[in-house]
């Protein structure tokens, strides 16, 4: 019995310990986990903690200005008000009912609404909804005085970029707007993932997008389960943008602008030695403001079924047949490559036969027998008709290319195009043909495949009266206080053109405008020491028919021009340079469709040339003299 009890008790004690054991163990295997998530990992738990509790939000900075070259604000930041509503808070009364009220006090469209109510739906009930944008102080002051009666709505402050000069700078500065799919996509930088954040869609505000951006700030905030902040923690501000500064001289815009009135017209104004464009005009405009906060679909039909193209900057991005204003060049080139002399005399007769092909001059009663000066003064089309054949196109091709044309000149703006310079291989690798040879004395007299943009024919003008110099054309001229890197400056290479060859077509140039029988003598600066000199241009849209040759060809009267369609009109351009004593500006203008450069044309370059020399020349800009980096004034 004793040894039964024995047994029994030695199995109790074997089994007690046994479950002790495995109790210990369970209690050591708790504590060892214990000390491991408390001790071991309490920094990462801490941190997945405060990752739940902790949002860090990105904060938008100021996006930088920009500055004409005198100081004069051209795009900055400004206060908006908007209307915002909270869904949980417009209870009892519901979206619908406080959007009623809001209504009665501020205008609310529908589609206002029907906006509002798919965005309820979307986010949360405690996240605020835009209502209205951009309130004016009135409207802020309806809304705050019935707060009472509108549960849920209250005014946030925000920022809007702002133009002040509205139409005169549309195309240059563009606009900014809400950062598109691709443009997400493709981009590495998180403020664009803000959803309110707005980046350059076009002009300057594009170029310079990454100087004028700046770099975000970030702020850390409690929120609770459900995602609502209960308070800020941290917060630091972003560094503002780069503010630009451009070549541009807003009061030579305004006025440029007002010249050009309701032509449909392109117009550009540089200084030919260092290449800063003074002002650029594309007409008819658009106002950068209606960008902003989004444009809405009535203003989007009328930019895009206005046939004078408003969003089109034409300075850079039109493209047309040069006409006589390439001239020029053919006459230039002529006298580099030996196909003629300043003293070669080819005779007009008002048609003649080339290629078997009988070419017309305008003067239907022809020029009778002239050199290269007066062939340029009065715009003879046989004269260049010939030298063209002589040349051949390839040579013709390599001169153009040297000022300018059939490439970009490398404006600082998004959107130029190149034109186009024909030459046999272009025209091989284009077409899969040998050249038309007749097609070169088309482009002698600026016509056949060339085709270029108002910037092009300002650039050619300055090169022609610099001396040679291949000038860039720009309009930026500091970024955060600095010259960027990117900015071309003078002194410009030669383009290996002899200085004699120059002269002689300056001559003419100045010609065309201050002597009898000049093509544009009638729009002559008559003002001593301001004089200019230029050459105009007519480009044909069409061909004419026999029967309007028959009744007048390029010099129809008035009664027949009021029978052609605007479209069917021939552009009207013209290029100038003054002062003739010491060339300084350079202008180069197109009128769409404008017929008659000397009626069109002429007096727009004439008024812009003859301000722009008082302005600087006569000292009468802004800080014209003391201004770093303006243009000076000569001696």
């Amino acid at each position: 019995m004793n040894q039964r009890e024995n047994q029994r008790d030695k199995l109790f004690t074997r089994r007690a310990l046994l479950l002790g054991a495995s109790e210990m163990a369970l209690v050591g295997a708790l504590v060892g986990r214990l000390y491991y998530l408390q001790v071991v990992e309490a920094s990462r738990y801490a941190t997945l903690s405060d990752e739940n509790r902790i949002n860090l939000k990105l904060l938008p900075p100021p996006r930088g200005r920009i500055f004409d070259r005198f100081g004069e604000a051209l795009a900055t930041d400004r206060l908006t008000y908007r209307a915002v509503i909270v869904a949980e808070q417009a209870r009892p009364v519901g979206i619908d009912g406080t959007l009623d009220a809001l209504g009665n006090i501020i205008e609310v469209t529908e589609a206002d609404r029907r906006r509002v109510v798919r965005d309820v739906k979307r986010k949360r009930a405690f996240v605020p909804v835009s209502v209205r944008e951009d309130l004016t102080w009135e409207d802020v002051a309806k809304v705050e005085v019935n707060s009472y009666d509108l549960p849920g709505v209250s005014i946030e402050v925000g920022h809007t970029r702002y133009y002040p000069h509205t139409e005169a700078v549309g195309h240059i500065l563009g606009y900014v707007g809400a950062v598109s799919e691709a443009e997400l996509k493709d981009a590495d930088d998180p403020l664009l993932e803000l959803p309110d954040f707005r980046i350059g869609k076009n002009g300057v505000e594009k170029q310079r997008d990454a100087d004028l951006r700046g770099v975000a700030g970030s702020s850390q905030v409690e929120v609770n389960a459900v995602g609502r902040v209960i308070r800020e923690l941290n917060r630091v501000e972003g560094k503002p943008g780069h503010d630009v500064e451009l070549t541009i001289d807003i009061g030579m815009q305004e006025f440029m602008r007002r010249t050009i009135g309701d032509e449909s017209a392109a117009c550009t104004l540089l200084d030919i030695h260092s290449g800063e464009i003074l002002a650029m005009v594309s007409a008819p405009a658009f106002d950068p403001n209606l960008f902003s906060l989004g444009l809405n679909a009535r203003d989007w039909e009328a930019f895009l079924s206005n046939p004078k193209t408003p969003l089109i900057n034409k300075a850079i991005a039109g493209i047309y047949p040069p006409g006589s204003t390439f001239k020029m060049i053919t006459g230039i080139a002529a006298l580099e490559g030996g196909a003629i002399t300043p003293d070669t005399r080819i005779t007009c007769g008002g048609h003649t036969t080339i290629y078997n092909q009988v070419r017309h001059c305008w003067n239907r009663n022809g020029h009778g027998s002239i050199t290269v000066h007066d062939a340029v003064k009065q715009s003879c089309d046989i004269f260049f008709y010939e030298a063209a054949r002589r040349l051949g196109i390839d040579k013709l091709s390599e001169i153009a290319k040297r000022f300018g044309l059939g490439s970009k000149v490398g404006i600082d703006l998004p959107g130029e195009k190149p034109g186009i310079m024909p030459s046999r291989d272009w025209y091989l690798q284009t077409h899969g043909k040998s050249w038309p040879l007749g097609e070169t004395v088309n482009c002698g007299i600026g016509q056949g495949f060339i085709v270029v943009t108002p910037l092009q024919l300002a650039t050619v003008v300055s090169r022609i009266a610099n001396g040679g110099r291949a000038v860039v054309p720009h309009l930026t001229r500091r970024v955060g206080g600095k010259v960027p890197e990117d900015r071309p400056n003078p002194p410009f290479p030669s383009l290996g053109i002899r200085q004699a060859s120059l002269d002689i077509i300056l001559r003419g140039m100045a010609a065309v405008v201050n002597e009898v029988h000049g093509t544009a003598y009638p729009g002559r600066i008559t003002e001593p020491g301001f004089e200019m000199g230029g050459k105009t241009g007519s480009a044909q849209v069409r061909h004419l028919t026999a029967a309007e040759r028959e009744r007048g060809g390029f010099t129809l009267s008035k009664s027949i021009e009021n029978e052609i369609p605007w479209r069917e009109r021939d552009h009207a351009l013209f290029m100038g340079f003054a002062p003739l004593s010491a060339p300084r500006f350079g202008c180069g203008i197109i009128v769409e469709h404008g017929l008659h450069p000397g009626l069109s044309a002429v007096p727009i370059v004439h008024q812009v040339l003859l301000e722009a020399q008082k302005r600087y020349l006569a000292g009468s800009a802004p800080s014209a003299q003391n201004q770093p980096g303006a243009v000076q004034k000569e001696g």
